[in-house]
């Protein structure tokens, strides 16, 4: 079996996790859960969105939070952002670098931004050159890359047809998002080998929902097909809430667990990161759906 020998781990839990979550969680705490995972030994965070706060209400405070962290010169804050305002707010608060997300579903696009594929596009022609005058790395997202509850099956010209634009626009890493949780392992080698081939100088990340189970498989079928940066979620925390049923990532500690089995490094300590899965989970006041925080580390290590 083909594997890397290390990989890296963005958690977005502070972003993707917390943004479906009905009950505002005070911003101290945001604080508090984004500093025990940079000591769990996380070096790269998404840690919030500067969108409009009522469209996020949940995330209203990002400015206070990336104030408010702690963090060494190696670790990397992140936030999605959707215009120029939310460049500028990324900016003024100290994020290293910020994310823009268009979906390869004209239908699920319009729900999550309210906007077609093209009017998302034309914007970006705007945000992303405002990001990098003020030296802010700039990432993208393809959500729904496979697979929309809506349209059904994403043809991979699409995915590359957006790859292009990005490209275009001096954008050098893309993730790929499984919004819907429909991606299968073939189809997440075979698109994956289709980016590739068309746009090897491309660096991709992973990004998949656990709503169908497969999260976790297709995390090894990224692996083996040689991608090196996966996303997830603390405690499998989120959901699109553009998607009906939708259900959240995959849980960051059942990733760690997997791949340090196998021999891949991480960096993390897992113990760490589950005692804060547990502590995340009395937050929210109800049970995440991680699975080795419900049934602990082998050998009858359990976080209480």
């Amino acid at each position: 079996m083909n594997l890397p020998e290390q990989i890296q781990i963005r958690e977005v839990g502070p972003r993707d996790g917390l943004q479906a979550e009905p009950e505002f969680m005070a911003t101290e705490n945001k604080i508090a859960l984004i500093n025990q995972l940079f000591q769990a030994g996380f070096k790269m965070m998404e840690a919030t969105s500067f969108v409009n706060p009522k469209a996020i209400p949940q995330l209203r405070d990002a400015e206070q939070v990336v104030k408010g962290i702690n963090r060494s010169a190696e670790i990397t804050v992140s936030a999605l952002v959707g215009n120029i305002r939310g460049v500028k707010r990324a900016l003024m608060a100290g994020a290293d670098e910020v994310q823009v997300v268009i979906s390869a579903s004209e239908e699920h696009n319009r729900r999550n931004v309210n906007m077609s594929i093209r009017q998302s596009l034309i914007q970006l022609e705007e945000v992303v050159p405002q990001a990098q005058q003020s030296n802010l790395v700039v990432r993208a997202a393809i959500a729904t890359a496979f697979g929309c509850p809506f349209e059904g099956e994403i043809p991979l010209k699409k995915i590359l047809g957006l790859i292009n634009n990005f490209q275009q626009l001096g954008i050098k890493q893309v993730t790929l998002a499984d919004t819907a949780g429909l991606g299968d392992p073939l189809l997440v080698t075979k698109i994956i080998q289709g980016v590739r081939e068309g746009y090897p100088q491309i660096e991709l990340a992973l990004h998949f929902h656990d709503t169908r189970g497969l999260g976790l498989a297709n995390a090894l079928a990224g692996l083996q097909s040689g991608v090196t940066i996966l996303e997830a979620s603390l405690g499998g925390l989120g959901g699109c809430p553009f998607i009906p049923r939708a259900t959240g990532n995959i849980a960051t500690e059942d990733l760690v667990f997997m791949v340090e089995r196998m021999g891949i490094q991480t960096g993390i300590d897992l113990t760490k990161i589950l005692t804060t899965a547990r502590w995340l989970e009395n937050l929210v006041g109800h049970e995440l759906p991680g699975k080795v925080l419900k049934a602990g580390i082998s050998g009858g290590c359990f976080v209480d």
